[in-house]
């Protein structure tokens, strides 16, 4: 299993990734060799406790994602947390998968924190650009706008809800780059999770690489801490959080596989290289504390992505905390 100690320093950018964008990458070898993870108890807004490292007796849960990594043909992680009971489930929770564009949540909580404690007014500042920093992006609700700007807010509401890539490297910018955001994750207490590039170049990941990376566990516990624990003012969680309900891209995955009476939020992250498709979410239910729910998955070069899949993981963990039958 692939993991990075708390305060080890992230490697220098690799120009390997550059010169691999707009060339086909060449086919992966033998996917991760299989891990699972059992169950755990953990606080809202309070880290899980970390895995012990003794396998745990197959479970259910891990029986049927198995089951579902066999007939899909993808590799998946997954990670729930019930802040009511502290329970915690998963499969495959500590090993490293793309982070995507999942991390752009954890940026909208770096911005709204470095905006509370130390900048007042970047949240309403108008940012401007020029063409070249453009990313191109079907539907960007960013790009051509850098003449008149946008204010920081406008572009972390476009990085969440529309997973907008201009809007993305622009924030990165305000907080030291993707190393500011690498700092971010351990003051959440995360020693895992990394950013070594901004878009597009992240996303040119290959199994076994650890830059751009997370864990399902580590995830999840950033996304406690930020939309429902104490990382951020009551006031930023709020905010944070009517971006991540008002995400459009997520409706297929995550979504998709809980009850319609649940209040969800989410942030995707998608590649059509190995049919890398994540989902991070917290959801409320109407008669039930929040529950935080992260799901990575990747398949061959090549595959197809599977938004069912998520919608499907979503769906047993809930079952596996008891929230749904």
């Amino acid at each position: 299993m692939l993991c990075t100690k708390a305060g080890a320093p992230v490697p220098a950018l690799r120009g390997s990734r550059w010169k691999r964008l707009g060339v086909t990458v060449l086919a992966a070898s033998a996917l991760l060799a299989s891990t699972a993870c059992g169950t755990g108890t953990a606080s809202a807004g309070q880290d899980p406790p970390q895995s012990s490292g003794t396998p745990a007796a197959p479970s259910g849960l891990e029986r049927q994602l198995k089951e579902l990594e066999a007939s899909s043909h993808k590799h998946i992680g997954a990670f729930a947390l019930d802040t009511g009971t502290g329970r915690t489930v998963g499969y495959r929770t500590d090993e490293r998968f793309p982070s995507l564009s999942t991390f752009k949540a954890v940026e909208a909580a770096a911005i709204l924190d470095k905006a509370r404690r130390s900048d007042p007014g970047l949240l309403e500042r108008t940012l401007h650009w020029t063409p070249d920093k453009e990313v191109p992006l079907d539907g960007s609700t960013v790009n051509g706008h850098g003449a008149a700007g946008m204010t920081v807010s406008e572009l972390a509401s476009a990085a969440v809800t529309a997973s907008d890539n201009t809007a993305a490297n622009l924030l990165i910018e305000q907080i030291g780059g993707p190393a500011g955001l690498t700092r971010y994750y351990r003051s959440l207490n995360d020693p895992v999770s990394r950013l070594d590039h901004t878009e597009p170049a992240l996303n040119l990941w290959q199994p076994g690489e650890e830059q751009d990376t997370t864990t399902p566990a580590a995830m999840g516990r950033d996304l406690n801490q930020i939309s429902l624990g104490s990382a951020l003012t009551a006031q930023d969680r709020e905010i944070l959080n009517g971006w991540l309900r008002s995400s459009k891209t997520g409706g297929e995955r995550i979504r998709a596989g809980l009850p319609k009476d649940w209040v969800v939020g989410d942030k995707t992250g998608t590649i059509n290289a190995y049919a890398g498709a994540n989902d991070i979410a917290v959801a409320w239910p109407p008669s039930h504390a929040p529950l935080v729910f992260t799901v990575y998955t990747y398949g061959q070069q090549g595959s197809t992505i599977d938004n069912k899949v998520l919608a499907t993981v979503a769906s047993a963990l809930a079952r596996e905390l008891g929230v749904t039958s």
